[in-house]
């Protein structure tokens, strides 16, 4: 009898560990497929997206050539207007002078420059004079056009702003 339970015992032991062992394979298994799929997705979701670049390039390359199209019709109707003119005697042109460029839209860098200049200005008026209410109108000042004055040289860099 002490046989037959210890044989049973050993027995138990062994299936126990092993089938512990079948448990981890199978979860390790799981895990292992389960890496495979996000791999995938993650793969497919990169190739959508150098699909959806590529015909973004096609498309902005497509415009470009449009554009391009476009600059050369308008130098050659600009160059027959200009030899019409030219050869029907006239000095006057055809044409009608330059064409207005296009504005920036926004704030221009002198406006935004006399905004923040005139709110630290009034800040350190404040903050400076005993009288605040006086300090904060002349800071405002001085600091609107101390930042009006940089920003329009900015304007000027950038080219918004002719001389």
């Amino acid at each position: 009898m002490k046989r037959i339970l210890v044989v049973i015992a050993l027995s138990s032991v062994m299936f126990a560990c092993n089938n512990k062992a079948k448990e981890e394979a199978a979860l390790k298994q799981q895990e292992a497929e389960k890496q495979l799929a996000i791999k995938a997705v993650k793969d497919s979701l990169r190739l959508d997206s150098f699909k959806k670049a590529e015909v973004a390039r096609v498309e902005k390359e497509k415009e470009a050539k449009h554009q391009a199209e476009l600059a050369a019709a308008r130098r050659s109707s600009t160059s027959a207007r200009r030899s019409y003119a030219s050869s029907g005697g006239s000095s006057s042109s055809a044409y009608g002078g330059t064409q207005p460029t296009a504005r920036k839209k926004g704030w221009s860098d002198a406006a935004k420059g006399a905004v923040i200049g005139g709110a630290a200005g009034a800040v350190g008026g404040a903050l400076i004079d005993k009288k605040k209410g006086r300090g904060a109108i002349i800071g405002g000042l001085v600091g609107a056009g101390g930042g009006y004055l940089i920003g329009r040289g900015e304007d000027r860099k950038s080219g918004r702003v002719q001389n």
